[in-house]
């Protein structure tokens, strides 16, 4: 069974690529979120067998997302790797406190993607 991945970002190109990426190259179902709320809603319906998961959104950022997800029982344990453009100092200390997988930073390349995930979270690539 192919892994599921759950990208939240506003961005729809981003998205777009995202997901012709990792589905092709990958083999993986990925499951689009356009905003934060529509991806907490996503993860706890879905369960993917990880997020990938931009911070700077216009409803609430993905640190708010992130708090949210560890919250509740049902999402804690899934994987989040962080998907951001943000690689200030002070961001990446903040995010060294977070317990997540890991950081991707943008712009990213669509034909490695799949292999920076698949290390990040020790998967295989079929």
């Amino acid at each position: 069974m192919p892994k599921r991945l759950l990208i939240v970002d506003d961005e729809d190109d981003i998205r777009t690529i995202v997901t012709a990426a990792l589905e092709e190259l990958a083999g993986w179902h990925i499951i689009e979120a356009d905003t934060v709320q529509t991806g907490l809603d996503l993860a706890v319906r879905a369960q993917p067998d990880a997020i990938l998961l931009d911070i700077s959104m216009p409803d609430r950022d993905g640190f708010n997302l992130f708090a949210q997800l560890q919250d509740q029982p049902a999402t804690q344990a899934i994987p989040v790797i962080v998907f951001t453009s943000k690689v200030l100092a002070q961001d990446r200390s903040r995010f060294a406190t977070l317990a997540i997988a890991g950081v991707i930073t943008k712009p990213f390349d669509p034909l490695r993607l799949g292999n920076q995930i698949a290390s990040l979270l020790a998967w295989e690539i079929p």
